[in-house]
């Protein structure tokens, strides 16, 4: 009766480690989403404030929002377990970030911002990409696609008018070859305007990919406002 007592509670026992590591998450990541955004339509939206760094007000230019590992699905990755932010490898290329990544979140300036993209999602991707590499896989991307320079040739520019989403897409797409999502947002005044544009970047940060899933939030609009710097 008692041997029979002790097996039962094993069986049950392996059965519960079975189930637990059948609920383990798979961090794995597929692919990246390389995310850019337009600092104007970030800080005017309605009760924003926004800040320079001590540094001063960035140039006109769509600047790094994140780098995020997504799975199969095309759900971005979170919260990973592993090394935390650590800011001693980064000084090297502060000045790197300050330019192609910068926050004017109040007073998520600077380093409060990069310590949260990569906490957040930047340790989804470690078993590829170290912290280093990492911010200069990102900083890279955002200098070989230029998109405020393919967007200047298609004669849309920043000046508060409004402009086809299409022609965006279109003017992105003829000077990178791939074809971007975008994501918009409303002013204080509740009128839409382009605030994102993402692509799909392969495991290594490297290069571009076809995206194999959508991310959520789309822009819905057919025109969208490009507000002034």
């Amino acid at each position: 009766m008692v041997k029979w007592s002790i097996s039962i509670l094993l069986i049950m026992l392996l059965n519960l480690a079975v189930t637990s590591l059948g609920n383990v998450p798979n961090f794995d990541y597929h692919a990246f989403y390389f995310i850019h955004q337009w600092l104007p339509s970030y800080c005017n939206q309605k009760g924003t404030k926004c800040c320079y760094p001590p540094t001063g007000r960035p140039a006109a230019d769509f600047t790094i929002y994140g780098l995020w590992p997504y799975n199969d699905g095309g759900n971005s990755l979170q919260n990973c377990p592993g090394s935390s932010y650590d800011v001693a490898p980064l000084k090297a290329i502060q000045n790197m970030l300050q330019k192609d990544w910068p926050s004017l979140t109040c007073p998520q300036i600077g380093r409060k911002f990069w310590l949260h993209e990569w906490n957040k999602h930047g340790t989804c991707s470690k078993s590829v990409l170290d912290e280093l590499a990492y911010f200069h896989a990102a900083s890279n991307m955002k200098n070989k696609l230029n998109i405020f320079e393919a967007l200047s040739k298609a004669r849309i520019i920043p000046n508060n008018q409004f402009y086809q989403v299409e022609n965006i897409k279109a003017a992105i797409t003829q000077a990178t070859g791939y074809r971007p999502f975008i994501f918009c947002n409303h002013d204080a005044e509740g009128n839409s305007q382009i605030w994102q544009v993402i692509f799909c970047v392969d495991k290594s940060g490297t290069k571009l990919v076809n995206c194999s899933g959508s991310p959520q939030g789309q822009c819905a609009y057919s025109t969208v406002k490009f507000p002034s710097y």
